[in-house]
């Protein structure tokens, strides 16, 4: 695993860690080189399996009610950043295809416009060849797994939360 940029990852206030997503192999990643706990909002599905609900539910997961807005989980996200925890969040709100990225939803922008909070947007490269959709396993050795942690970013204006996530997707795809 090659990875760059953690000093960008404030350590002492709260923000939002926005990164692209391949895989489920993606958070463990993020947790593995962060230089401080993220705590990622999750699919509320994922909390029902039998191994990865309880690990996720310890690792203080915040869990996502899909396809509808789901007020409660974005305020208990806003109420954790303001507490100076970072939050993790993949914008396109599920995987994208290998090679791809999907349109953001407007979660992200919502935070953002709610917290003020400075937003790290996050590359990663591999996870998607190393534990692909539909594996039962990781293929480790298959593919090296890249991070890329770009600077903080801190958008303080009258964006739309669609303008912001979209905004926020950009700088994710340029890093």
């Amino acid at each position: 695993m090659e990875f760059e940029g953690t000093e960008n990852i404030p350590l002492d206030k709260g923000c939002i860690l926005a990164a692209n997503h391949r895989s489920n192999l993606d958070p463990f990643v993020l947790n593995v080189v962060s230089p401080r706990p993220i705590l990622f909002m999750a699919k509320q599905e994922l909390f029902n399996l039998p191994l990865l609900g309880w690990f996720i539910k310890k690792a203080g997961a915040i869990p996502v009610k899909r396809n509808k807005r789901d007020i409660a989980s974005l305020k208990k996200a806003v109420e954790l950043i303001k507490d100076g925890h970072c939050i993790g969040i993949f914008p396109e709100g599920a995987r994208a295809k290998p090679g791809e990225f999907r349109k953001p939803q407007s979660g992200v922008g919502l935070l953002v416009s709610k917290t003020k909070a400075p937003v790290v947007p996050v590359r990663i490269e591999g996870t998607d060849v190393v534990y692909p959709v539909g594996s039962k396993l990781p293929k480790i050795g298959k593919s090296a797994i890249v991070v890329k942690i770009g600077k903080p970013v801190i958008l303080d204006s009258d964006m739309e939360y669609t303008e912001i996530s979209e905004y926020i997707m950009e700088e994710i795809k340029k890093l």
